[in-house]
């Protein structure tokens, strides 16, 4: 098992180009089902969500390859 705050401290790279994303910043829930649909990671030159107008990164939770010790791969299509 693990916590969020865990998630939180680990480098999101995506396994396409193995570009790092960042850390992740926000989960999306489905209060319904119980499940996390996604995780939010801030695109690059963000800094606490403002000072850019680039939007965040949407990952689909289907698109996480692996979470690892230290980093979470994602299958993240190259130039979104």
């Amino acid at each position: 098992m693990i916590r969020i705050s865990e998630l939180r401290e680990r480098e999101v790279v995506n396994v396409n180009d193995g570009r790092r994303l960042g850390a992740i910043r926000d989960l999306e829930l489905d209060l319904e089902k119980g499940t996390v649909k996604a995780i939010i990671v801030p695109a690059a030159g963000r800094i606490w969500g403002k000072l850019s107008r680039t939007q965040s990164y949407l990952i689909p939770w289907e698109k996480i390859v692996k979470i690892g010790v230290d980093t979470i791969l994602v299958d993240h299509p190259v130039g979104d």
